[in-house]
């Protein structure tokens, strides 16, 4: 009996140890679908597998990295679209002051203008963004149908950034179009809505993986012109630089960013997991498409997605976070 109670006892020590060790800590919802899921997701491995005290805070891509690079919170953007962002990253790196644990999107994302399918299919010379700034009919301004409209994001977005910068670049004013600032995901959500369920011309900035894209079918406007990374860099991603040139948009690095404080204390499981966890645009679309149909938050949905796939994220932990996420569930 003695025994017992001192292995109980050093094992109640040891898991108040890790638990220690890991700490409490913040992990940054964008305020996109697939980031609320993300955040969720990692926020459930780390507390209930691995004993950290971590909670879910709201982010955007451009303020959170920044702060993560100046001030070292938050500890942990699982989805960090870090070609948006490309000085801030690189500065971060080059100080220690962030690390890359690994790409949270095996296959990538997609960003860019985009038309309904329907609008292409009756237009089928319209391949790029200069082909539909000859028609901007086809693209009703809602405010004054004599214009076209480019749909923007909301601000705090890196993609509103490019956004803004190619519609200067591709000289969309001079063609008679207005950049139509959404002003929120929901907003630029409905745009889309609107228009199909109307069966409209819309066109502007979007971006995969995405519910929404699974349910309403778009066509990504090709940009006619090579990808200048070097002009990526120093324009079309910069705010404040004033000559933008048409640019091709990079299919980015989805990677989860994490604050060098945080990785070199936290517990080698905890790092390991962050490297490892990885899905595809098919695995992430079908998730949130349930929560969209479900009206589901990004903690319904990682529940849903850990047990529906229990095969994948078992080879993100260890064997003994695996057991405490399964008795969490």
């Amino acid at each position: 009996m003695k025994r017992l109670i001192a292995t109980l006892a050093m094992t109640t020590a040891m898991t108040g140890m890790a638990q220690a060790e890991c700490g409490s800590l913040t992990i940054a919802s964008m305020n996109w679908q697939s980031a609320e899921l993300a955040a969720a997701l990692d926020a459930f491995i780390l507390n209930n597998g691995y004993g950290c005290t971590a909670e879910v805070i709201q982010g955007d891509t451009v303020p959170t990295i920044t702060s993560m690079v100046e001030k070292g919170q938050p500890e942990i953007a699982p989805e960090g679209w870090v070609d948006l962002v490309p000085e801030v990253i690189q500065q971060g790196l080059s100080e220690g002051k962030i690390v890359v644990t690994g790409d949270i999107l095996s296959d990538g994302a997609v960003q860019g203008w985009w038309m309904p399918k329907y609008i292409a299919d009756a237009n089928p010379e319209i391949k790029t963004i200069d082909d539909a700034l000859k028609h901007p009919e086809l693209f009703p301004d809602p405010e004054d149908s004599t214009k076209g409209a480019v749909y923007n994001g909301p601000q705090g977005w890196g993609g509103t950034v490019v956004t803004t910068q190619l519609y200067k670049a591709f000289g969309a004013e001079a063609a008679g179009f207005t950049l139509v600032d959404t002003g929120s995901a929901a907003g630029l959500d409905g745009s889309i809505a609107r228009a199909y369920e109307r069966k409209e011309g819309w066109m502007g900035y979007y971006w995969a993986p995405t519910a929404l894209l699974g349910k309403y079918e778009m066509v990504k406007l090709e940009h006619g012109v090579p990808l200048d990374m070097d002009e990526w860099k120093r324009c079309t991603s910069n705010a404040e630089c004033a000559d933008p040139k048409k640019n091709d948009w990079p299919k980015d690095k989805v990677q989860t960013v994490v604050a060098k404080t945080f990785a070199d204390a936290a517990p080698a499981e905890v790092m390991d997991y962050l490297g490892k966890r990885s899905w595809t645009n098919a695995t992430v679309n079908g998730v949130m498409a349930w929560m969209t149909d479900n009206q589901a938050t990004g903690e319904d949905g990682a529940k849903h997605f850990l047990k529906e796939n229990e095969d994948l994220w078992k080879g993100w932990v260890t064997p003994e976070a695996a057991e405490k996420i399964k008795a969490a569930l």
